[in-house]
């Protein structure tokens, strides 16, 4: 698969046309309640997805990916919110926005690096898919409190005792972590049987409703990229400087807590590089709604998605061969 092929998928071309639409000022316009049914419908896919990963991992495997993908998605949303407001001086909701982005993972990432190892015969262990499904649900849960806490800060409240505790309950009953929490706890605990009759839903038009669903998030984008232009210079250094950040943990995480092969400490790589356009977005649509959708989505999308499968998958490879030799 060669690096500009792995650019021209459905999902980043529809995002392209979306902007496109808004550029050339199209009447195109997506009706709010589908917008929400699109959410809705990807959350449970992922979810269900998800479920039926651990439902099929060994107890020893389950219990080391889960801890490390908690570790991984509860760091790297607070590394990166540090960074945007401390040295980006960003506004703390679009920073809590686009933290959780970062704390998450781009499924379109971790399928071009595996496309991109099996092309080079270099073989992986299940850990890192493992890792895929639950890295989602930490990260978001960090975005919304640090959201909640910055609102709070807002309106001149101090928290409470107590208070961060029911930052944390409240994130955690957010519609977004019920639907991703819930349908994984589905995906890992029906029978096969009774999810075959379901999954193929869940899987021959998700791809489809992936689409739909990027092009109104393009179009959204583009109305708003006027804002992302009078900062783009720090948000484009930090679309590249975060996935080495995230790279460089996934990688000890992989190597030196897992101890996988270079295959599957590159995937691991991967995971704390990527940040995710599927399962995010619409949760921070739903949750952070004064963030600005131009600085999250064309950075997870159009700097950080094409900067890791053009530089970084070949790069996080290199470096864990050279670890694991």
């Amino acid at each position: 698969m060669s690096a500009f092929a792995s650019l021209l998928t459905p999902a980043v071309m529809f995002f392209v046309l979306g902007v496109g639409a808004q550029a050339f000022r199209s009447d195109l316009k997506f009706p709010p309640d589908l917008v929400k049914a699109l959410s809705i419908y990807l959350l449970v896919g992922i979810g269900l997805h998800g479920g039926v990963e651990l439902a099929n991992a060994s107890l020893d495997t389950a219990v080391q990916a889960v801890l490390a993908a908690l570790v991984l998605g509860a760091a790297l949303p607070l590394v990166a919110y540090a960074i945007l407001v401390k040295l980006g001086r960003l506004g703390k909701l679009d920073a809590a926005a686009i933290a959780a982005h970062y704390g998450s993972v781009s499924a379109g990432t971790f399928l071009a690096a595996s496309a991109y190892l099996q092309a080079k015969g270099v073989s992986y262990e299940g850990y890192p898919v493992i890792m895929l499904a639950v890295m989602e649900t930490p990260a978001i849960i960090i975005g919304l409190v640090l959201a909640q806490s910055a609102r709070s800060a807002g309106a001149g409240q101090a928290l409470a005792r107590g208070g961060m505790l029911t930052m944390l309950s409240g994130a955690a009953r957010h519609g977004s972590i019920v639907l991703l929490l819930g349908s994984m706890l589905i995906g890992a605990t029906a029978t096969p049987k009774a999810l075959t009759a379901v999954m193929p839903f869940y899987e021959t038009i998700f791809l489809g409703a992936l689409c739909l669903y990027l092009l109104e998030l393009g179009m959204v984008a583009a109305q708003r990229l006027g804002e992302f232009t009078r900062m783009g210079w720090f948000l484009a250094v930090f679309g590249v400087a975060m996935p080495l950040i995230g790279a460089a943990c996934g990688l000890a995480v992989g190597h030196y807590w897992l101890g996988l092969s270079a295959g599957g400490t590159t995937l691991v790589a991967v995971l704390g590089a990527s940040a995710s356009y599927i399962a995010v977005p619409p949760a921070v649509r739903m949750a952070i709604p004064e963030a600005n959708p131009s600085f999250y989505l064309t950075l997870s999308l159009g700097i950080t998605f094409p900067f890791n499968v053009v530089v970084g998958i070949p790069l996080y490879q290199t470096i864990a061969a050279w670890l694991t030799t």
